[in-house]
């Protein structure tokens, strides 16, 4: 199982994917037409539908990566060494994040 798991890490960082995630100009991409647009016509579809559960979990993701892009993540490790103060509110954070996940998914009925 680790040799598995070790082979797809070694494929997204040959990829660059993580540096990619790291460099998104968040402004830019928000102002940027050829995003803008499909994005603005999947949220008015979905509201359309009435399709909460998928918005919610929309806005959950973009919530989690602007969070992940924050400058509290960016203090979380200072000269390679883990800020245990900050540790825990990063993971209820994220024990949050499942847990409402959780909850759209499987335990909301419509």
């Amino acid at each position: 199982m680790t040799e598995f798991l070790g082979q797809i890490v070694d494929f997204l960082n040959g990829t660059n994917v993580p540096q990619q995630f790291r460099e998104v100009d968040v402004k830019a991409l928000f102002t940027n037409v050829w995003f803008l647009a499909p994005f603005i016509a999947f949220i008015f579809y979905n509201l359309y539908k009435q399709a909460v559960d998928t918005l919610v979990l929309t806005g959950l993701g973009f919530g989690l990566w602007l969070f992940s892009g924050s400058s509290y993540m960016e203090g979380l490790v200072v000269n390679g060494t883990l800020q245990l103060g900050k540790v825990l509110p990063v993971a209820g954070v994220f024990v949050g994040a499942i847990a409402v996940a959780v909850y759209f998914l499987f335990m909301r009925t419509d």
